[in-house]
């Protein structure tokens, strides 16, 4: 008996891509094409826009799984294009900028008082460390408590990172874009704004985060002896995983 059921694609990261999509053609229209001699504010704004939109709205549709974050961003653009398109006073650009990250730090806050810490979405999950493995050691050496008081830290530092990006994109929107909404200058700030916020605030937030991932490591390594290698899941255990899950897929299909 054939199984009908067509594969789900697995998702690869492909971060020149979404580097691509998602800030470097948007800026370059938004810089260069939204004069009325070219798309104009509106049709500019609209058209760049467009990209990390239908960029995000495909990754979430063709691999069936919702990403929160993912889902985020697509928002955040949205709101941004209704500010731009409505012409709305520029407080509320820098409202939005700071209303992102700042949401994302809340819900990692809030998440731990919940059966599902975000802590364990975005670092402490099967996908980057062998959490059974390091569950397993942890209950062996009894350092289980203690580790879950130090996932906590974990918590409030990642926490700050995205409280860290709210205030410094709080601080770049009201210092970069200063003129009106829906007007072709207003227009090539966002773009100028869309290319400086990424060394300037995502690197900053990028590297703290590893900072918190290289805190994991070391609490982990502490309490449980495990080398670097026993705690992340390598190109190789993906690959082993892989050819396990379809295997058990060949074998039910049979």
């Amino acid at each position: 008996m054939e199984n009908s059921t067509p594969d789900r694609p697995t998702h690869k990261p492909r971060p020149l891509i979404d580097l691509l999509v998602s800030i470097v053609i948007p800026s370059v229209i938004l810089m260069k094409f939204s004069g009325d001699q070219d798309l104009g504010a509106a049709r500019g704004l609209i058209v760049a826009l467009a990209f990390p939109v239908c960029w995000g709205l495909f990754e979430l549709i063709r691999y069936r799984k919702f990403n929160f974050i993912a889902l985020l961003g697509v928002v955040s653009v949205l709101l941004t294009g209704g500010i731009g398109l409505l012409e709305l006073e520029l407080k509320w650009l820098a409202i939005k900028e700071a209303a992102v990250p700042g949401v994302l730090g809340l819900a990692v806050l809030i998440s731990t008082y919940t059966r599902y810490p975000l802590i364990r979405s975005l670092l402490y999950n099967p996908k980057i460390m062998q959490v059974d493995r390091i569950h397993k050691a942890l209950e062996e050496k009894g350092h289980v408590e203690t580790f879950e008081k130090r996932l906590l830290n974990a918590t409030y530092m990642l926490a700050c990172t995205f409280f860290f990006s709210a205030v410094m994109n709080y601080i770049m929107a009201k210092w970069i874009v200063t003129s009106p909404t829906g007007t072709q200058a207003f227009n090539e700030e966002l773009g100028r704004l869309t290319l400086v916020s990424y060394p300037m605030i995502a690197i900053p937030s990028m590297l703290m985060m590893f900072g918190v991932l290289y805190y994991l490591w070391k609490t982990i390594h502490g309490l449980t002896g495990l080398d670097l290698e026993q705690l992340m899941v390598l190109p190789e255990d993906h690959k082993k995983k892989s050819r396990a899950k379809q295997k058990a897929e060949d074998n039910a299909a049979s």
